[in-house]
């Protein structure tokens, strides 16, 4: 792969090679730059006494799609490992413009221009080489010398472009430069990384194969209590599919937390198409909000598999003491305090959401800031709440907790837990 520098280097070897064919035709001394449209007229006085003149303009660069989504991510989920190091895959866009004062001179230019891409649509590798090792010594020659043009995977590739009257006025016009005899044309693809330290996975020591007669185990879909979602401590969660009867283990992950909760599935309702589970009470270990649900399987050889479903299971957070509202110390306003189930962690984002049982409408406020694992959460609310009955419901990471109605009411009555 390239460096950075592999832009430079490209420029250079096409400025280098039309001054090599100038010099063997028959048009005498020809200046080839590789600068702006409105530099060239600066620097070089571009007028009726000025000599022919070729120039070279990168106007604009743009990702390769064929290169792009070619390789691994390149960070781990962490964010931090680098796994691999995918190439930057660029394709370059040129303005290959003739300047001249006498009549037809500026169409020979652009002839002798246009042949010598058309005649070499590749870059050869040894041309690469010796172009850039004949720049005279230099710190930035030197570098480009070792861009690694010439070794990257892919050969540099010349094709002509278009650019319709409008885009090509547009262009001018932006450059701020008159207008000269122009040919576009495209160099694809360049490739440029970093030689930045990656990790390796370990090597593979044993390889252990069992192959066992019948259909592996599937999962299908959750059915979530109560036709709601998100579930709760002591909730029962059904899991269907095929060949679930052998699950010796159910797993539940956060992907926010990174925290894993292994338990039995209480096998007595395991079945072949189903297995049921109940949301255990462990408040300290158990992960609330988004959870990704596996099945762990341990045939009699001892061989342990684990299927993953692809659906999410939202543990809520449920009010485990009923909060006590007080006179916020300053500010006014209103603090509640309450106890959750289970804990909540660092990084997660929880709010408390109180509903008016009287018409007042809603109103949520998030968690005030806590550094430790915690059960213990306080809301500031501002300004002071009204006297009425509210109904409390918590909400972690994104996960809702279900309402809890009295069905004996019309219309039901929501629990009230705020007097």
């Amino acid at each position: 792969m390239s460096s950075a520098l592999a832009l430079s280097a490209v420029t250079s070897v096409l400025q280098t090679s039309l001054g090599l064919v100038f010099n063997s035709s028959v048009l005498g001394t020809i200046t080839v730059s590789a600068v702006a449209p409105d530099v060239v007229e600066a620097k070089y006085g571009i007028g009726p006494d000025s000599g022919p003149l070729v120039n070279l303009f990168l106007h604009q660069v743009t990702p390769n799609a064929a290169w792009r989504n070619v390789d691994l991510p390149s960070l781990a989920a962490d964010g931090t490992t680098r796994l691999k190091n995918p190439p930057l895959a660029l394709d370059l866009h040129y303005l290959l413009t003739a300047y001249a004062s006498e009549d037809t001179e500026a169409e020979a230019l652009l002839g002798y221009a246009i042949l010598m891409l058309h005649e070499n649509p590749i870059l050869p590798r040894a041309l690469i080489t010796s172009i850039l090792g004949s720049l005279s010594p230099g710190t930035y020659n030197d570098a480009l010398q070792a861009a690694g043009l010439d070794a990257q995977i892919e050969m540099i590739k010349l094709s002509p472009a278009t650019l319709g009257r409008e885009e090509m006025a547009w262009l001018w016009t932006a450059l701020k430069a008159d207008y000269r005899p122009t040919f576009p044309f495209q160099a694809s693809v360049v490739l440029m990384r970093n030689d930045n330290p990656t990790a390796f996975s370990l090597p593979v020591l044993t390889r252990n194969i069992v192959v066992q007669p019948g259909v592996s185990a599937q999962l299908f879909g959750l059915q979530p209590p109560n036709d709601q979602s998100p579930a709760l401590v002591g909730d029962t969660v059904k899991i269907n599919g095929s060949g679930l009867s052998t699950a010796s283990e159910i797993s539940l992950a956060n992907p926010t937390t990174h925290m894993t909760y292994e338990f039995a599935p209480g096998l007595g309702s395991a079945q072949d198409m189903s297995v049921s589970f109940q949301i255990p009470e462990d408040p300290a270990n158990l992960p609330s909000g988004v959870c990704e649900i596996s099945l762990i399987f341990e045939n009699s050889s001892g061989t342990v598999t684990q299927h993953t479903t692809n659906v999410v299971l939202g543990i809520g957070l449920k009010v485990a003491a009923a909060p006590v509202p007080t006179a916020a110390a300053s500010g006014g306003g209103t603090l509640i305090s309450l106890t959750c189930d289970p804990q909540v962690r660092p990084g997660q984002n929880v709010y408390l959401i109180l509903s008016s049982q009287t018409g007042g409408g809603s109103q949520v406020v998030a968690a005030q800031s806590f550094t430790a694992q915690t059960a213990s959460l306080s809301f500031q609310f501002a300004p002071a709440l009204a006297a009425d009955t509210y109904a409390a419901r918590l909400q972690v990471d994104g996960v809702l907790a279900p309402v809890s109605s009295n069905w004996k009411f019309t219309p039901p009555n929501t629990l009230a837990v705020l007097p």
